[in-house]
C-alpha cells in the first residue's frame, strides 16, 4: 500500500532530524579534545589573528594564506560575543582581564569557536541532503546526509578551527545555485552562484573552483538550445565583486598576500610531502577516503560517480566536472593533507547514495526495495561509526598530553622544559617552560605570553619556516633552547627525510647530543593519536 504524500514528507523530515541529531552528537563528542593545550597549531594561528583584529579594531587580518577571511571574521564575531557576555555578567572586569584568563586557559575562547565549526559541519550535512534530494529525490538525499553525518574525516575537521568545513558550506551552496541555474537559467541564479563562489574563494583559495558548476550548467543549457550568452559574465562579475567586498585587503594589502602565498606554496613539509599527481591520488584514495568510507563505501562511491539513481544528466554535466577538477587540483600539489579532501566528502556521500539507491532499484518488488536501502545503509554506516568513535577516543588521549602527565610524574619541580607544542596544560605546573621562536631562539613562555602571542610576531621570528620548532631555530641561538628536559614532537619527522631536511636535523643533533632518552610516547590505533613524542633529558652545556 502506497504512502500518502503527506506521510512520506513526515517520514522524510523525521529521518532527516534523526540524521542531524546523530551528526550533532558525533561532532560534539570530544570537541574539547586537548584543551587547554592546543594540539593543532593552525587553531592558534586563526584565533590569535582574530584576536589581533579585535585588539587593533581593524578589518585587516594581516594574513591571507588560505585566505581565510570569512573564517577569521566569523571567529572575531564569536570571540567578541564571548568577551561581551563575560564582561556583561561580571566574570571579567575588562578586555585585559579576559585576555589574561584566555592565556591561562585557551579553552575559554577555543571551545566556543570550535562549536561554530561544529555548526558549519552540521550545516554541511543538511546542505548535502538538499543537494542529494535535488539530484536524486528523497532517498538519495537522506542516504547522502547519513553517510556524511558519520564520516570520520568530516567529523574530525568539524571539531578543528580551520577553513575547510566552512569552505564546504559555500561550495555546497554554490552547487545548489548551479542546479537552479541549470533548471531556470535566470540572471539571479548566476549572480547567486557567483556570490557563493566568491565567498568560497574568500574562505579557501581552491574552493573558487565551485564556479565551474555554474559554468557547466550554462553550457548544458546552451547545448539544449538556450540562447543566453551572459550567464558566465554575471557569474564572474558577481564572484569578483563578492571576493573584493568580503576581503578588500586582498587588494589593499597585496604585498602581504604575495608573501603569504609564497609561504603556502612550499614544496616540502615534514610528513606531508607529496609524491606527484598519481602518487597523491593513490594516497587520497587509499588513505582518507578508504579509512573513512571502508571498502564497501569506497566501491559504491566509485560506482556512483559514473552510474546511479537520480538525474544522471544534472550529476554528469553540473556536479561531476567540479568534483574531478577539485580532485585534480589537490593531487597536483607538492604537498598532501588529509584535510584537503574535506570539501569533496559531501559529493562522495552523494555518489555513494546514487549507487546504493540505483542498485536497490534492481530488486523486483517495491517493498523489497524499501527495506533494502535502510538495511544496506545500516551495514555500511556501522563500521564508519565505529571508526569515528575510535578516532574520537584517540583525539581525547593525545601523545602530547600523555607526555605532560609523564613530566608531572617524573620531572623535579623547578625543572626547565623545552616544548615544541602549545602545552598550555603545563602552565600551572612548577616548571620553567621554553618555546622555540625561530630567529629569536627559545624564549621563556611567561615572557612570551606577557607580550601576547601574535601571528605577526610568529611570522617575523620563524623566518618563513613552515613550523615553529627546534628545526627552525637559528643555529646561532640554538643554545638558548638548552633545558633540563626537551619534549620534541617533530624530530622524527625530519629524521625520516635527512636529505630534504639536512639543516633541521643538524639543529636537533646539536641540541640533543649526549642527551638521555627518558620516554617515548607513540600513537596507537583506537587508543591515542598525535605525533611520536620523545622526552629527552638534555646534557648540560659544560659536558
Amino acid at each position: 500500500m502506497a504512502l500518502s504524500a503527506s506521510r512520506q514528507r513526515w517520514l522524510e523530515r523525521a529521518a532527516l532530524l534523526a540524521i542531524l541529531l546523530a551528526a550533532l552528537v558525533l561532532r560534539l563528542g570530544g570537541v574539547g579534545f586537548g584543551l587547554p593545550a592546543l594540539n593543532d597549531p593552525d587553531e592558534a594561528l586563526f584565533v590569535t589573528t582574530a584576536l589581533e583584529m579585535l585588539e587593533k579594531q581593524s578589518l585587516n587580518p594581516g594574513w591571507f594564506g588560505h585566505p581565510g577571511t570569512t573564517t577569521l571574521y566569523s571567529l572575531a564575531l564569536v570571540i567578541a560575543g564571548v568577551a561581551g557576555i563575560g564582561i556583561a555578567t561580571g566574570r571579567y572586569a575588562d578586555a585585559d582581564a579576559l585576555a589574561a584568563a584566555v592565556y591561562a586557559d585557551p579553552g575559554i575562547l577555543f571551545l566556543p569557536v570550535r562549536l561554530m565549526i561544529v555548526a558549519c559541519g552540521l550545516l554541511c550535512v543538511w546542505l548535502t541532503w538538499r543537494l542529494g534530494r535535488r539530484l536524486g529525490g528523497a532517498r538519495v538525499g537522506l542516504v547522502a546526509a547519513a553517510v556524511l553525518a558519520v564520516n570520520p574525516v568530516h567529523i574530525e575537521y568539524s571539531q578543528i578551527i580551520r577553513t575547510d568545513v566552512q569552505a564546504s558550506v559555500f561550495i555546497l551552496l554554490g552547487a545548489l545555485a548551479a542546479l537552479t541555474a541549470a533548471e531556470r537559467g535566470r540572471r539571479r541564479d548566476y549572480v547567486f552562484a557567483g556570490l557563493c563562489a566568491g565567498l568560497a574563494c574568500a574562505t579557501k583559495w581552491p574552493a573558487a573552483a565551485v564556479g565551474v558548476t555554474a559554468l557547466c550548467a550554462w553550457a548544458g543549457r546552451r547545448a539544449e538550445g538556450d540562447r543566453d550568452w551572459l550567464g558566465p559574465f554575471w557569474l564572474m562579475v558577481s564572484a569578483a565583486l563578492t571576493l573584493v567586498v568580503v576581503s578588500p585587503y586582498l587588494l589593499l594589502d597585496h604585498a602581504t598576500v604575495v608573501q603569504n602565498l609564497s609561504g603556502e606554496a612550499r614544496p616540502l613539509h615534514p610528513g606531508a610531502t607529496g609524491e606527484g599527481f598519481f602518487g597523491n591520488l593513490g594516497w587520497y584514495v587509499a588513505g582518507p577516503l578508504l579509512s573513512s568510507l571502508g571498502i564497501a563505501g569506497l566501491s559504491l562511491a566509485a560506482l556512483g560517480t559514473i552510474w546511479g539513481a537520480g538525474n544522471r544528466r544534472r550529476w554528469t554535466i553540473v556536479i561531476l566536472p567540479f568534483v574531478l577538477l577539485f580532485l585534480a587540483m589537490i593531487c597536483a600539489q607538492s604537498l598532501r593533507w588529509e584535510r584537503w579532501i574535506v570539501p569533496l566528502l559531501p559529493f562522495v556521500a552523494i555518489a555513494v547514495a546514487r549507487a546504493l539507491c540505483g542498485l536497490a532499484d534492481f530488486l523486483p518488488a517495491h517493498r523489497m526495495r524499501g527495506a533494502a536501502v535502510p538495511l544496506a545503509l545500516v551495514l555500511l554506516l556501522l563500521p564508519m561509526i565505529g571508526t569515528a568513535r575510535s578516532e574520537a577516543t584517540e583525539r581525547r588521549h593525545d601523545t602530547r598530553q600523555i607526555a605532560s602527565a609523564w613530566l608531572r610524574a617524573h620531572a623535579p619541580p623547578g625543572s626547565s622544559i623545552l616544548i615544541e607544542h602549545a602545552a598550555f596544560d603545563l602552565l600551572a605546573d612548577p616548571f620553567a617552560l621554553r618555546f622555540p621562536m625561530g630567529s629569536a631562539g627559545c624564549v621563556k613562555v611567561p615572557d612570551l605570553l606577557a607580550g601576547r602571542v601574535s601571528n605577526s610576531k610568529v611570522d617575523r621570528t620563524r623566518g618563513g619556516g613552515a613550523i615553529v620548532d627546534v628545526g627552525h631555530v637559528a643555529m646561532a641561538r640554538i643554545e638558548s633552547c638548552r633545558a633540563d628536559y626537551a619534549v620534541v614532537t617533530n624530530h622524527l619527522r625530519y629524521r625520516a627525510d635527512p636529505l630534504g631536511y639536512r639543516a633541521e636535523v643538524a639543529r636537533y643533533d646539536h641540541l640533543l647530543a649526549r642527551g638521555r632518552l627518558r620516554a617515548v610516547v607513540k600513537p596507537s590505533a583506537g587508543e591515542r593519536s598525535g605525533p611520536q613524542v620523545e622526552i629527552i633529558e638534555l646534557a648540560p652545556v659544560s659536558q
